[in-house]
């Protein structure tokens, strides 16, 4: 298993602009990059034994990963 953070801006590198612009100008995209960032790094800590959880939080934490990365594309191409 890696131990490198999945960073929205290394996930979707063609969309670092159009981010950026939401970003300023979307109250509810920016909260969703602050979602993205806070459950991503607390993945990346359990997964490095930083801060270790249970496999069942593990698998719920990375779902919800995935909801927002899911959500923040959508509202990248739709941008």
């Amino acid at each position: 298993m890696a131990n490198t953070p999945h960073e929205i801006h290394d996930e979707f590198p063609e969309y670092v602009g159009k981010m950026h612009a939401l970003k300023v100008s979307d109250e509810h995209f920016a909260k969703l990059l602050e979602d993205y960032r806070d459950v991503n790094r607390a993945v990346h800590r359990a997964e490095t034994k930083v801060e270790p959880v249970g496999d069942a939080y593990m698998e719920d934490m990375r779902k919800r990963r995935m909801v927002l990365k899911d959500e923040i594309y959508g509202m990248l191409v739709r941008a």
